[in-house]
């Protein structure tokens, strides 16, 4: 339902692989030189104190797969950037962004030929903070934080070689959510459009009530678990994982039994397609047909309802996202950061702040194009996302997203393929009456850690 952040397994596969190309950094010596995950690097990129020199040299600069589409917004930043520097040059290329992206930044970094600014995701920015390979911007550049929500930042630090927790990327764009509903649906179902749902149980709740009076006419939501997990869980506040990571405690927390002896009595009730505990429909398909109460949780599907299904667009209702036991809501932020080997990283750290400021990140928020938001305070206050004239959806949703964007932080946490599937396969059993609900969970987990072990 949203996108989520890899942990576990894949990180740690990702941090192994990198540590045998050497660990952290190293201070300098009597040639100037010092090292940064093996590779020998300026004594200025690494160590105590902040990153001086003058802005000047050529650059390389990566994002993942952003060249095709948005060349009328990088471009111009680009140029903007060198203008105000004279004597930079920034070399854009792009990656794919594909299945094997992480390893193909990995094999860069070991090789000491990372490029000099990169966009890169969490497990990424894991794997490279843990070995060196990103410039500490706590010693190199401490008022980095200043432009973004406090909660963002705070939570977009990773552990070093020695274990401590360091800011070495600046947040930049991320998705949002909120929570989308069919307000003539809900009429009918005798609930109030006006009172969603403010929490998971309330929502399970509201959906028990709609079961009653549908008569199969139209339905909460899906009944595939697969598409509420585990962001219920995390929303409730339930512990998924364990603090280092190495193993799953969901199954611990009385509140995911009751999760799943909820979803256990509404498929019972009839508020989920029978048909659609293990399918793979798409609910916006279904939802743009008036069949679901619910829509999905990311503002991108209004958009894809809008142009799809404008009658249905039309009686759309949103709202802020159950904050439940969590108090806020998570995000998987994409970064920028600068590499440490770079032979210019003042000119790399001085780009990357130069693109994820207030100006230029509101300017790539308002491209038609996309439907992203923000990391900066002063951007997220900029009337195009606090101004809603009539009744629009998608302005409101804009609205509520950024308003949640203050105090979002990027602890959303991910399940690879293989994790997701070991849970679901044990809630669905759950939900059609084959285990109870702490059974299903206990082996649930049981086989998700074997997962983790299996990948190391």
């Amino acid at each position: 339902m949203r996108a989520r952040r890899l942990t576990g397994s894949l990180a740690c596969l990702v941090v192994l692989t990198l540590t045998a190309a050497g660990c952290g950094l190293s201070g300098g010596s009597d040639d100037g030189e010092a090292t940064a995950g093996g590779c020998k690097v300026d004594e200025g990129n690494v160590g105590s104190g902040k990153l001086t020199g003058d802005v000047k040299g050529k650059i390389t600069f990566q994002t993942t797969n952003l060249k095709k589409d948005f060349g009328g917004y990088f471009n111009p930043v680009i140029k903007a950037f060198e203008k105000e520097h004279p004597g930079t040059s920034v070399k854009w290329i792009d990656d794919p962004g594909d299945a094997t992206f992480t390893q193909r930044l990995v094999a860069d970094a070991q090789g000491c030929t990372l490029p000099d600014v990169v966009n890169i995701n969490v497990n990424t920015a894991i794997a490279l903070t843990k070995n060196g390979y990103l410039v500490n911007l706590d010693e190199k550049a401490p008022d980095a934080g200043k432009p973004f929500s406090e909660a963002m930042w705070d939570s977009s630090a990773y552990a070093d070689a020695e274990g401590n927790k360091v800011h070495s990327v600046l947040p930049w764009y991320s998705g949002g959510i909120v929570q989308t509903f069919n307000t003539e649906l809900m009429k009918k179902a005798g609930l109030d459009p006006a009172k969603p749902a403010t929490t998971m149980f309330d929502l399970f709740a509201d959906a028990e009530k709609i079961a009653k009076v549908s008569n199969g006419d139209y339905y909460a939501f899906l009944a595939n678990p697969l598409l509420r997990l585990p962001a219920d869980w995390q929303q409730m506040g339930v512990k998924v994982l364990s603090a280092d990571g190495k193993s799953f405690t969901f199954a611990d927390d009385p509140k995911t039994a009751e999760w799943v002896d909820w979803m256990t009595k509404l498929y019972k009730a009839g508020a989920m397609p029978r048909d659609s505990i293990s399918s793979n429909q798409d609910p916006s398909t279904v939802y743009g047909q008036g069949k679901l109460v619910y829509g999905q949780t990311n503002p991108n599907f209004l958009r894809f309802i809008q142009q799809n299904n404008p009658s249905v667009y039309k009686t759309t209702g949103v709202a802020r996202y159950p904050l439940d036991d969590l108090g806020h809501t998570v995000g998987a932020p994409q970064y920028i950061g600068a590499a440490s080997t770079s032979k210019n990283a003042v000119t790399a750290l001085a780009f990357a702040q130069f693109l994820t400021n207030a100006e230029n990140q509101l300017e790539w928020a308002k491209d038609p194009n996309v439907v992203i938001f923000p990391s900066t305070t002063e951007s997220l206050n900029d009337p195009f996302f606090q101004s809603v004239k009539g009744d629009d959806p998608f302005a409101e949703a804009r609205k509520i997203v950024a308003s949640d964007r203050k105090t979002a932080t990027a602890d959303e946490i991910a399940l690879t393929p293989g994790e997701l599937n070991a849970i679901t396969a044990q809630v669905q059993l759950a939900m059609q009456g084959k285990k109870s609900a702490q059974d299903a969970l206990d082996e649930a987990q049981s086989k998700a850690n074997e997962l983790i072990e299996q990948a190391g």
